[in-house]
């Protein structure tokens, strides 16, 4: 008999925002599907006799963060339905080691959104360079000549590392000053760690737009998240504001475009992030932005995602 559970490894429950997360929503809508609906941590993955399980708590109603028991239950992975690996970056060392452990499970049968070895191998910065015809100009080095070289050929640049998130640490450089080089320095840890550079896109103040791509579709509707005044970060999470808009030609091309190269590589639900007409980021670890389109428009971007499992 195929079983009704379902896991969504997250962050800590507590932290994720009721109204806003989409794992909130992705929990709701298996409720809604009548799934038996477990969560836990990435600390609460462990092997034992060779088999992958989760101390997982039992979740009955995402909307008021009501849990079943506050003890844990100890359940291997392959005995859910589906497991939806849903945690924030960075992908540094522990989470790393936790899609190890996803992928020993999928061994013995077990279904993860996303495949662990997809979120492996893409970073979600330099995932977008595999489709570089799409791209600004970009940069990734951990060397300040080769970045103040990119800096003097476009003079209005952006910087970021490669496993932020939410807008942090993304600055934007029109002026190359000793402050500037000690802000590269510490990015880079003296020249030690690669960021990635890409020439500032003036479309930034009508959008940064997000596109869900859901079983290899686009969504017909996305989120142009523009930025506050005096910002560049379109980001919510850095202040922008989200605004829902019908999808373009354009972005429902290049989405079907990626969207098949996603499914092909496991990735049942990505967010693709468009200025103007060039891709800037593929985020696969856990995108966001479902709720914001959801509560403008009334159109649920994760029960097309559940109907389509």
């Amino acid at each position: 008999m195929m079983s009704n559970k379902v896991l969504f490894i997250t962050d800590t429950f507590k932290d994720l925002n009721i109204k806003k997360d989409t794992s909130i929503l992705m929990i709701e809508e298996a409720i809604n599907n009548d799934f038996d609906v477990f969560q836990c941590e990435i600390n609460d993955l462990f092997i034992e006799e060779g088999y992958v399980y989760s101390s997982s708590r039992n979740i009955i109603s995402a909307g008021s963060a009501q849990v079943e028991s506050i003890k844990k239950e100890d359940i291997k992975i392959s005995d859910f339905r589906y497991c939806f690996m849903r945690k924030d970056p960075p992908v540094d060392e522990n989470y790393i080691n936790a899609l190890h452990l996803l992928g020993l499970a999928e061994k013995h049968g077990a279904i993860i959104h996303n495949k662990p070895n997809a979120i492996k191998e893409f970073n979600e910065k330099i995932f977008a360079i595999h489709f570089s015809e799409y791209i600004p100009s970009t940069l990734v080095t951990s060397k300040i000549s080769k970045i103040e070289n990119f800096y003097k050929t476009h003079k209005s640049i952006i910087i970021k590392p490669l496993d932020g998130m939410g807008g942090t640490s993304i600055y934007k450089i029109e002026n190359w000053d000793e402050e500037k080089i000690e802000l590269i320095e510490q990015m880079t840890d003296s020249e030690k760690t690669q960021i990635i550079c890409q020439k500032f896109i003036e479309d930034i103040y009508d959008g940064d737009y997000r596109i869900l791509i859901i079983n290899g579709k686009p969504f017909e509707k996305t989120l142009a998240r523009i930025p506050k005044e005096g910002s560049f970060k379109g980001n919510l999470a850095a202040g922008g504001y989200g605004e829902a808009r019908d999808i373009t030609d354009f972005q429902k091309r290049i989405g079907e475009e990626i969207g098949k190269i996603l499914m092909e590589n496991g990735i049942s639900f990505a967010g693709i992030d468009i200025i103007g007409e060039l891709l800037t980021e593929i985020n696969i670890t856990s995108p966001t932005c479902a709720r914001e389109i959801l509560d403008q428009t009334k159109m649920n971007p994760i029960k097309e995602y559940f109907a389509g499992l």
